[in-house]
C-alpha cells in the first residue's frame, strides 16, 4: 500500500535517531511511501525505503508520527527461516 501525508505533519523520535533518518522518513511519506500496516496493531506501520525500514505509529487523533524503530532493509530479507539449512 502506498501512502502519501500531503498536508504539515509532525514526526516524534522518543529513541533519537539521526536527523538524517527522520528526514529520510519524512521525505518518504511527503512522496509516497510503501507501507505496510501492522496486523497485530492498528495505527502502526512499516515504511520502507530502498535501504531501510521504519516502524511508526500515526496518531489517528493528531496525526503525529513516531518513529520507533528502524532498520535495514536487508537483514530481515537475508536472513534464513529458523530450522532451514543452507
Amino acid at each position: 500500500m502506498v501512502m502519501r501525508l500531503e498536508n504539515e505533519f509532525h514526526i516524534e523520535d522518543p529513541r533519537r535517531h539521526s536527523s538524517a533518518h527522520v528526514e529520510t522518513l519524512r521525505r518518504l511519506l511527503a512522496s509516497g511511501a510503501c507501507v505496510e500496516p501492522d496486523p497485530k496493531r492498528p495505527d502502526f506501520y512499516e515504511v520502507a525505503s530502498d535501504s531501510d525500514v521504519y516502524y511508526v505509529h500515526i496518531s489517528p487523533v493528531s496525526g503525529t508520527i513516531t518513529l520507533l524503530a528502524m532498520w535495514e532493509a536487508d537483514s530481515v530479507r537475508n536472513e534464513e527461516p529458523a530450522g532451514v539449512e543452507a
